[in-house]
């Protein structure tokens, strides 16, 4: 069944479609995709889409480039993906180069296009840039991003990032879990969390959450380990930790099927064990292709009604 957004008419407030969407008695389902370089690869995403709409998911949510260089693809492939697939899409968002009159006009095009949701985020320093400045007349953390949001286009669900590791620029746990707490109180409906391959640290970050007085549904984000080198940059890049006994399985064959086939596994176990402990969620990296989610879904008898 499609979960169709709910909106603002003629100010009268609607329960949020986003809300009500973790008020079912399953898990929410969720893919995230990326704007592809070419014809041929964004023939190829639509494809993966194709198969992954066998999971039912509740919403795609795509990305962008560093600094907002793919926005308008971004806009393009969801407003693609909700017409082929009629599937509530969400954007991602950063304050990362732009003022808040250019956030203010993206934001407007992407309600004029009907998008459902919203991914709030303040971004990576753009490249070359040890520390993240915001550019004049633009803003400097997620959180204000989420209060312009809330303000001024409340047609909109907020998801907001969250790190079971902590952010990698955060001093400690302490203050990365205070900044989360900030980005809810604006006005956020759900987290989902970077990628992990640690249950515990999920776990964990839950605990420290709801000890905070964070209560808006928490969604782990799995990445599946399908090429061991690019999971590594990756991993890095977000400051993700590779548990030892993972990565020493990875490394006992330099075989690319071989590391496909021991990511999948760990994934599924990962994915068991988030299900059995009563998720509210589950948000899928799939870098554009559906063969590890849906080898990793199909494992665990994933079926949505």
């Amino acid at each position: 069944m499609r979960r169709l957004a709910f909106y603002f008419y003629e100010g009268i407030t609607v329960t949020h479609s986003l809300t009500q969407l973790f008020k079912q008695d399953q898990p929410v389902v969720s893919f995230e995709l990326f704007p592809p370089k070419t014809e041929k690869g964004e023939a190829a995403l639509y494809r993966h889409v194709e198969k992954l709409m066998a999971f039912n998911p509740d919403f795609l949510t795509c990305t962008y480039g560093a600094g907002g260089s793919t926005q308008g693809k971004t806009l393009e492939i969801i407003n693609e993906v909700k017409k082929r697939f009629d599937v509530p899409v969400a954007s991602h968002l950063t304050v990362v180069g732009s003022t808040v009159d250019q956030l203010r006009d993206y934001l407007q095009t992407a309600k004029d296009q009907s998008v459902d949701y919203i991914v709030a985020l303040r971004g990576d320093p753009p490249q070359g840039s040890e520390s993240f400045e915001a550019v004049d007349g633009g803003l400097s953390y997620a959180n204000e991003l989420v209060d312009l949001i809330a303000a001024e286009y409340s047609n909109f669900g907020v998801l907001v990032a969250g790190y079971p590791e902590k952010h990698k620029e955060a001093p400690n746990m302490q203050v990365d879990l205070e900044n989360l707490k900030r980005k809810v109180d604006a006005g956020s409906h759900a987290i989902v969390t970077q990628l992990f391959y640690d249950n515990d640290d999920f776990f964990r970050f839950r605990d420290l959450c709801a000890d905070a007085g964070i209560t808006i549904p928490i969604v782990p984000g799995l990445l599946p380990v399908t090429n061991f080198e690019q999971v590594k940059r990756i991993a890095s890049m977000c400051a993700a930790t590779l548990p030892k006994r993972f990565v020493d399985r990875l490394g006992e064959r330099d075989d690319k099927e071989w590391q496909y086939q021991v990511g999948v596994e760990h994934a599924i176990e990962q994915t068991r064990g988030l299900l059995d402990a009563g998720i509210e969620g589950l948000h899928w990296y799939v870098l554009n292709r559906s063969d590890a989610t849906s080898e990793i879904l199909n494992a665990v008898d994933f079926n949505r009604v």
